[in-house]
């Protein structure tokens, strides 16, 4: 289990690690490069537009990826939804500029990161899958939990290479070609991930529905059919945790460096200080799920969410780093309270013949709702003067909207035997 988890960690870092880089650079250099036509607020609305792709394309990753997981296996797609991200993001690094290739530039972009998020569907649900099978019911949870600390460590890795450069470059450095290199990055840790993932071995689960021919024939059929509302009420639930953290770690480094007068190098200490604390609160936030449940964790994630949008927004007004600091970890926390249950609450949700399908597709259906637009519209209600109330308000309706879906969804967390109750941790 420890070799499986770290794997699954390994992967989904590298993975999101990608898919950070690019929010990280839209909040910073993409729209004055890919949209110098446009005024500073269209320019940075259009560069979170294209990283809203990214978010759109990834549901329709999971009904690619899925359907390979469910019928053909959980490995497989670790190695392929890796490997296309991993060329993705690569690419995205070597495109010219709108001042070098015109037009063509953001349409490159467009596509390059449509299929980033294409990859990123699918990691996801692979990645967690094959921690989710493997595991004992009783910690099922804290095994789960590793993958989902793989988007913090992957965040970490995107934001620290993107603040070494910004504090060792000049800006005309940085603009020209240093956003440029963790691009490149990635492909050296696309790499490492497929080579750590070559020795992993499929689930126990889905080779007894491969022997026995069990296996669904077209998965997201019978997710539709059969699955509908609750692919619908994970979507929902799940809004609130990418609402609340691409709230934190994308739509605020572009608030508080264009408004605020804020550095780029002391924001992206602030946020990546917040994600750090998350990360390692994860496996323990996970391990409460394993004895309290998955559903009261959830809960209490979006309630927490709901109460802490004013006072974080307060926080980040005030331009104060350490204030600015102890609000992002508030939110944070929230955010995590929720997404180290998740990783065991889905699977556990849908039965393993469409496991890999309906896990995935609610999982990235709640990207869509929550990740896709916050940027947009925060950065839409914040163009005004004074405090931006408008994005507290519009993050307490998603957290509101969430709490609702799971207060529908049941608790799954396996019964206790007397003999998981005695047993060490």
């Amino acid at each position: 289990m420890a070799r499986l988890a770290a794997a699954s960690l390994a992967g989904t870092a590298i993975e999101f690690y990608d898919f950070f880089v690019y929010g990280t650079a839209a909040a910073l250099v993409l729209g004055p490069l890919f949209f110098p036509t446009f005024s500073p607020l269209a320019g940075t609305l259009a560069a979170f537009g294209t990283f809203a792709i990214g978010f759109i394309s990834r549901p329709l990753g999971s009904v690619i990826f899925g359907h390979v997981g469910d019928r053909y296996g959980r490995r497989p797609v670790l190695f392929a939804s890796l490997l296309l991200t991993g060329i993705a993001t690569v690419a995205v690094g070597c495109v010219p500029t709108y001042g070098s290739i015109g037009v063509a530039a953001p349409v490159l972009l467009l596509v390059l990161r449509f299929l980033q998020g294409l990859g990123l569907g699918g990691e996801w649900g692979g990645a967690v899958l094959l921690t989710a099978e493997h595991a004992p019911a009783n910690r099922r949870g804290l095994w789960t939990s590793f993958p989902q600390i793989g988007p913090p460590v992957g965040f970490l890795l995107a934001n620290g290479t993107m603040l070494a450069l910004s504090a060792s470059l000049t800006d005309a450095q940085f603009a020209a070609w240093g956003w440029r290199v963790p691009f490149w990055a990635a492909g050296l840790l696309a790499a490492a991930g497929l080579l750590l993932r070559t020795s992993l071995a499929e689930t126990p689960q889905f080779k007894q529905l491969a022997e026995t021919d069990k296996r669904a024939t077209v998965p997201l059929a019978e997710v539709v059919r059969d699955h509908w509302r609750l692919v619908l009420l994970t979507a929902g639930a799940l809004a609130v945790g990418y609402a609340v953290f691409y709230t934190v770690t994308t739509w605020s480094l572009a608030y508080a460096t264009e408004h605020l007068g804020v550095s780029r190098t002391v924001m992206l200490a602030c946020i990546m200080g917040a994600v750090a604390i998350s990360g390692v609160v994860t496996p323990f936030a996970a391990m409460l799920g394993d004895h309290y449940g998955r559903r009261p964790l959830c809960l209490l994630g979006c309630a927490a969410a709901a109460l802490w949008t004013f006072p974080m927004v307060a926080l980040l007004q005030t331009a104060e780093p350490l204030l600015m600091f102890l609000g992002f970890v508030g939110a944070l926390l929230s955010f995590i309270t929720m997404f180290a249950v998740i990783a065991a609450y889905l699977p556990e949700l849908y039965e393993p013949r469409v496991r890999c399908t309906g896990a995935a597709v609610g999982y990235n259906l709640g990207g869509v709702v929550g990740g896709a637009l916050t940027p947009i519209v925060a950065t839409a209600v914040a163009h005004g003067g004074g405090p931006p109330w408008g994005v507290a308000v519009y993050l307490t309706a998603i957290a509101l909207l969430s709490l609702g879906c799971f207060a529908l969804l049941p608790e799954t967390r396996p019964a206790p035997s007397p003999v998981t109750e005695a047993a060490p941790a």
